[in-house]
C-alpha cells in the first residue's frame, strides 16, 4: 500500500511548521473541552451531588455508638484508644449539636412568623 502523492509526513516547502504553538493549541483545545464539560455536568446536576456527599453528619447517639464501632474495627483500637475516641466523638457530637441548635434560634430570631414556618418546612424537607 502506497501513499498518494499528494500525502507528505511533512509540511510542504514553503509552509512554515510551529511545533511549540501546534502543541500549545492542542493543549489548549483539551483545556477548552474539559471546562465544557465540566460546566455541562455541574448543570446536569454533578455540583449537588458532589457537596451532598461531603456533608457531615453527627446524626443520633445509635449512630456515634455505629460509627465508634467500625472505627475500631477499621483501625484495631486498643482498649484505651476505644475510651479517648469515645470522648472525642461524645464532645464533637455535643459540640455539633449544639452548634447547630445556636445557628438555628439565631436565625429564628431574625425571622418573621411566615418566614420561620418557610424555614423549619424546609429544615423538615432536606433532613438527611
Amino acid at each position: 500500500m502506497s501513499l498518494s502523492p499528494s500525502f507528505t509526513m511533512y509540511p510542504a516547502k514553503g509552509v512554515r511548521h510551529y511545533p511549540k504553538a501546534t502543541c500549545f493549541t492542542a493543549f489548549a483545545l483539551v483545556f477548552l473541552c474539559g471546562m465544557m464539560a465540566g460546566a455541562v455536568a455541574v448543570n446536569l446536576g454533578a455540583h449537588e451531588w458532589l457537596h451532598k456527599k461531603r456533608v457531615v453528619r453527627a446524626g443520633t447517639r445509635l449512630e456515634a455508638v455505629i460509627a465508634l464501632s467500625n472505627l475500631k474495627k477499621e483501625l484495631s483500637l486498643s482498649p484505651e484508644q476505644t475510651g479517648q475516641m469515645e470522648t472525642i466523638l461524645d464532645d464533637f457530637y455535643k459540640y455539633y449539636h449544639t452548634v447547630l441548635s445556636d445557628g438555628k434560634d439565631r436565625i429564628l430570631q431574625i425571622l418573621d412568623t411566615k418566614q420561620r414556618q418557610r424555614f423549619e418546612q424546609l429544615l423538615r424537607d432536606n433532613k438527611p
